[in-house]
């Protein structure tokens, strides 16, 4: 069951931005995400949360400062998605800035696992750092840790998922999400950690006499890659990780950007210049992942850190390849999960689905996809999903995808809690976990993950809603509207807006064998609209969810509805 309701909003807030000269539907469509103030949509740097107030941050900037100015060898351990590879990225490139000897690694997930292992601590050792820093892990790798200190290796943690019950004992952590951090930005993905901890250190080396604020190393220049992470881990745009992304996204639109990401723009079909949160979202941030999704991210991390334009263009068409492959190997298991769970022992045949939760194994999946194979199931299904591949001869592993009400990561806790001993390891955020089953447990968990589900879900969570800002005034169908709507940031917590309206359907065909391309009517204007892997055919008139988005062809720029739903 789907509908389609209106977001509420605040008239008062509304008419407050709209007397700031805002366009009145924009201030509409703003304080139905509670904005009261037009300062809360400042994007100048300035306007950050400043990086004292984060636990941790001081330590780390001395103890860094002092590292590189001992010549100390640092070594960047990343973890293998988008997230990680900006991270290191702007790890690798903002320490040289700032004088530091750094190199990186990057572990293949198919041999170490996730975070800071013992064993990726022996793979590190072999290059004989001093100190070891890890980029968006970290924060729950206590054996890891243990391992390098008994080697003589310091860690710095810096790192934004939430930590388990025992913190490791690192020389510095610096993570919003740890306790005791009064921090108010809980959101920033790992490569924004990164990026406060080298503001940090840039400062402590000021103060130091090392630098002045007029030769200063530009940390701004990273802002690209601090864009481009940000949306790609479906992190919350709260109004700081705002400021970073429009920051990132106005030096893509001028052109100013790494050789990497100028090169994933042109593999992905983007327009820099024109650059949004889709195009990092869905364009580049595939592409990137493609490469720690199939081999290991050391591809796409070199792309990124690359000043040679040429080779940059290189590895971009490597990573579109994987991209074009990973899209396969998706399809098909996306399709096998279907003809599992459709199946009546399922409970989810039918519109009386009976079950709260999908878990689902195949022992052909690939481990770098399942993910992305949950989030398209979770989509389809509105349900908490997690889909498992092999891992070795006794695990299976597993990634998750959530929906709204429903927080992952407490309710694999709650699992490990009820059945100790299933769960080997778990960890991961509200939306989205990972975690490795038992192989002979996994119908056990199954049932167990089901029963919290049960527990904490409600009917009403389970039924899917489209959220809309309403219908929208004829002036509102110009290009001119559309480019205004682009201006503004939008992504996880701050959605894009979606319209609602009621409309006529005047022509409807198929393109190529998928998508439903129709020109819709209301009084005596006409819209083209296209509805993207729907091949179903609409009646006379519908109630349509869309989104509006400009389309230039031959010159010519005409606003296009982006279909979402219809009834």
């Amino acid at each position: 069951m789907t509908r389609i309701a209106i977001r509420q909003y605040s008239p008062e807030h509304a008419s407050a931005l709209a007397a700031t000269g805002l366009h009145p539907t924009l201030a509409r469509i703003l304080a139905a995400r509670g904005v009261a103030r037009a300062t809360e949509l400042a994007t100048d740097l300035p306007e950050l949360v400043p990086p004292a107030a984060m636990k941790g941050i001081g330590h780390a900037a001395t103890y860094l400062a002092d590292a590189i100015a001992a010549g100390k060898r640092l070594l960047i351990v990343a973890d293998y998605d988008c997230d990680g590879a900006t991270a290191c990225a702007v790890g690798v490139r903002g320490l040289r800035m700032l004088g530091a000897r750094v190199e990186y690694i990057v572990p293949n997930r198919f041999e170490y696992g996730y975070g800071l292992t013992p064993e990726i601590v022996a793979l590190a050792a072999k290059q004989n750092p001093d100190v070891i820093v890890t980029v968006d892990n970290g924060i729950a790798s206590v054996d890891g840790v243990a391992a390098a200190n008994a080697l003589g290796i310091d860690v710095v943690v810096t790192d934004h998922h939430l930590p388990g019950s025992e913190l490791p004992q690192a020389a510095v952590i610096v993570n919003p999400n740890q306790p005791g951090c009064e921090f108010p930005s809980k959101n920033l993905a790992g490569v924004g950690v990164m990026f406060y901890v080298l503001l940090a250190l840039r400062a402590e080396l000021r103060r130091r006499g090392v630098y002045t604020q007029q030769n200063q190393p530009p940390l701004q220049t990273l802002l690209d890659l601090v864009a481009l992470g940000t949306v790609a881990d479906v992190v919350k745009l709260d109004t700081n990780n705002r400021i970073l992304v429009a920051q990132g996204l106005r030096r893509m639109r001028a052109g100013r950007m790494q050789p990497g990401v100028a090169a994933l723009f042109r593999a992905a079909g983007r327009e820099s210049a024109r650059a949004n949160t889709f195009d990092l979202g869905f364009g580049l941030g595939p592409r990137l992942n493609a490469a720690g999704r199939l081999a290991d991210m050391s591809l796409g991390i070199e792309c990124l850190l690359t000043d040679d334009a040429n080779r940059a263009w290189e590895i971009a068409q490597e990573l579109d390849s994987m991209n074009r492959e990973r899209r396969d190997i998706e399809a098909g298991m996306q399709q096998e999960a279907l003809r599992i769970l459709e199946q009546p022992m399922a409970g989810l045949a039918g519109a009386d689905a009976s079950r709260f939760t999908v878990s689902v194994f195949n022992d052909t999946w690939h481990q770098g996809v399942i993910g992305i194979v949950a989030s398209r199931l979770k989509d389809k299904f509105h349900r908490p999903t997690i889909t498992f591949a092999p891992g070795d001869d006794t695990t299976v592993k597993g990634s998750g995808r959530s929906i709204p009400g429903f927080h992952l990561r407490d309710a694999l806790d709650l699992v490990s809690k009820r059945h100790p001993g299933m769960l080997l390891k778990f960890g991961g955020h509200a939306m989205a976990a990972g975690l490795t089953v038992r192989a002979e447990r996994f119908a056990e968990f199954q049932e167990a993950f089901e029963a919290v589900g049960r527990e904490w879900l409600t009917d009403d969570q389970l039924a899917r809603v489209i959220e809309t800002d309403g219908d929208i005034e004829d002036q509102c169908f110009s290009p001119e509207f559309v480019t205004l709507l682009e201006q503004q940031v939008w992504g996880q917590g701050f959605p894009a807006p979606t319209f609602c309206g009621e409309f006529d359907v005047l022509r409807q065909s198929v393109l190529k064998g998928k998508h439903l391309k129709l020109q819709l009517g209301r009084g005596s204007q006409r819209f083209d609209a296209i509805w993207f892997n729907h091949a179903d055919s609409l009646g006379a008139s519908a109630q349509v969810a869309y989104r509006l988005d400009n389309n230039t062809f031959n010159g010519v720029t005409r606003v296009q509805l982006v279909i979402e739903h219809a009834q």
